[in-house]
């Protein structure tokens, strides 16, 4: 037995391979929420989480996008505002989420951040993403790059969403899509379907052992009490 003097032998626990792997699974088709990042009227950005919607239903999902156009800058307005509230109301609805953002000066754009910012980190401790799947893609205008989704990664580890390895990036946006706005036959079409793929594989993989995953030594040591207290605290 290794020496753990240090471990409170009341909350520690052995891995439990039975709850990981449930034999009784969900039967609902998953439950995947897409964010885009941009509201121009021919906006990349929307058009891939389009095509991305649109290959995650043929997998058997359902969908749903989320339209940032009036959402108002973190702070400006109280959470019960409408498109706030609607947004919070889709992350708790989903399983798994989808974000597309064009890069814009070397990052993310400041609709995409919004709409993340938006996104409380805990509700009366309760953490509304923790544990759910996500997938990251980007657009740009000009040569390939990866800013946008790297930082989308590190924004998806904070909130403790389940960032899967795969990625989409699609350099010169503007020619991997038709006049009618369908993304046209590419290596970079292919990419979004494969990264659609494993998002639905993972989501199907965790959503089953979602509580189990999320079940810790350090917060089974603490109080209800003390738990809500910390992960409630004032915002800085």
């Amino acid at each position: 037995m290794p020496d753990t003097p240090n471990l409170d032998e009341s909350h520690f626990a052995p891995i439990d391979a039975k709850r990981l792997l449930p034999t009784e699974r969900a039967t609902h088709a998953p439950r995947i929420l897409l964010l885009y990042g941009s509201l121009r009227e021919r906006s990349f950005s929307r058009l891939m989480t389009e095509e991305a919607a649109r290959i995650l239903r043929r997998f058997g999902a359902e969908t749903r996008t989320y339209r940032p156009s009036g959402l108002p800058l973190p702070d400006d307005a109280d959470a019960d505002h409408p498109k706030v509230q609607e947004l919070r109301d889709l992350v708790a609805w989903c399983e798994g989420m989808v974000w597309c953002s064009p890069e814009r000066h070397g990052a993310m754009t400041g609709i995409m951040k919004t709409q993340i910012d938006w996104i409380p980190l805990s509700l009366g401790g309760v953490r509304p993403t923790q544990g759910k799947t996500l997938a990251v893609m980007q657009v740009s205008g000009g040569s390939q790059s990866f800013n946008a989704v790297n930082q989308l990664r590190i924004l998806g580890r904070w909130m403790r969403l389940l960032t899967i390895p795969n990625q989409s990036s699609t350099p010169k946006a503007f020619q991997e899509f038709d006049d009618a706005g369908r993304m046209k036959p590419s290596p970079f079409y292919d990419r979004m379907v494969d990264v659609m793929e494993e998002l639905m594989k993972f989501t199907l993989l965790t959503r089953d052992g979602k509580t189990y995953l999320l079940d810790r030594y350090s917060e089974r040591k603490e109080s209800a009490a003390d738990l809500s207290k910390r992960v409630n605290q004032k915002a800085i």
